[in-house]
């Protein structure tokens, strides 16, 4: 791996983040309605003073005032960016979309980390079984889970989960990230009750996502079982299991490494959908809110480092195959 084709992978992320901040600066701008005049008209009659004022001075706190040229609004937006703010919410009044993505934003890598890493490993060994069990009952019955769970959006999922284990039995919680009574903190009760509150959110992003990656698996499994080293090793004798487990699987699930960044990607983008349906404390639910809302600076700042994370999550998966791979090289030019 050459550092030429490093840096150029890098480069090249950083001009992806660059037009994806002017495209959401753009289109958010283009939207109709804000949160701001309400806010001032709030502003004005808690403090006493005129309308003008308020709004003045809230424009200033935020860092955005929606009556000044887009050229000039672009100017300061991209001046708060070089000194790491993002202005202030709308919505939530006197707190800063820094800290709002700070809190939410480890919530969200929670779920999905957790999500992504136990489908993959479901799936993929699912997937395995069925390119060596391809006569069976097995590959029918997945296939089939696979393309129900496809067609089927996931919040719908999330939608049924709720209903059942949260409402019907009580099984769950229906809202929040951990129990208000529990002390934050690296220590047993805290991290169990997250676990509690986050099972669901989980749960549905691991029945939604199952059936993709062991469709996936057996396609690039029954590649791979047509390999010359594949017949040799079985006419040795090696064993059915060995010959899944250090032949097979192993090089067939290489290509799926790249789509893990994909699927992060995708469950990154279906995150408002899934957050809000549980009341999850995530960036998703935050979009959702201040998209309901017209908190364009919260929107900004959230698509923003969403933006940045899916990026950064494609560029970590090229970086990683490539070094897994030794037949894939990065461009040196």
């Amino acid at each position: 791996m050459s550092l030429k084709g490093v840096l150029k992978r890098i480069g090249v992320s950083l001009i992806t983040v660059f037009l994806a901040m002017l495209l959401t600066f753009f289109l958010l701008r283009m939207t109709p309605g804000s949160a701001i005049d309400t806010w001032a008209r709030d502003f004005a009659t808690q403090r006493g003073m005129s309308l003008e004022e308020a709004y003045r001075q809230i424009t200033a706190m935020i860092n955005y005032n929606p009556k000044e040229p887009i050229f000039t609004q672009l100017g300061r937006y991209l001046g708060g960016l070089l000194h790491g703010n993002l202005g202030m919410s709308m919505i939530y009044q006197n707190v800063s979309v820094n800290e709002i993505i700070a809190n939410a934003l480890p919530w969200t890598l929670f779920v999905l980390s957790v999500s992504l890493v136990i489908s993959f490993l479901i799936g993929i060994n699912l997937g395995a079984m069925m390119a060596f069990k391809r006569k069976t009952v097995l590959d029918p019955i997945i296939s089939i889970y696979a393309i129900l769970t496809s067609s089927v959006p996931n919040f719908i999922v999330g939608i049924l989960l709720l209903v059942i284990f949260a409402f019907q039995f009580g099984w769950f919680p229906v809202n929040g990230a951990y129990d208000p009574i529990v002390e934050p903190g690296f220590n047993l009760p805290f991290i169990l009750n997250v676990l509690y509150h986050g099972a669901l959110p989980i749960l549905t992003y691991v029945i939604t996502t199952i059936g993709t990656w062991a469709l996936t698996m057996k396609g690039s499994a029954v590649n791979v079982l047509g390999e010359d080293y594949i017949v040799a090793a079985s006419i040795r004798g090696v064993s059915e299991r060995t010959l899944m487990s250090r032949y097979v699987k192993r090089n067939a699930m290489l290509p799926l490494i790249t789509s893990l960044a994909v699927n992060f990607g995708f469950m990154l983008g279906g995150s408002p959908l899934i957050e809000n349906v549980f009341s999850y404390p995530g960036m998703g639910y935050y979009i959702g809110q201040a998209t309901q809302q017209r908190d364009y600076t919260l929107m900004q700042g959230l698509l923003l480092v969403t933006s940045i994370a899916v990026i950064l999550a494609n560029l970590a998966s090229d970086l990683i195959y490539a070094k897994l791979d030794p037949r894939v090289k990065l461009e040196e030019g």
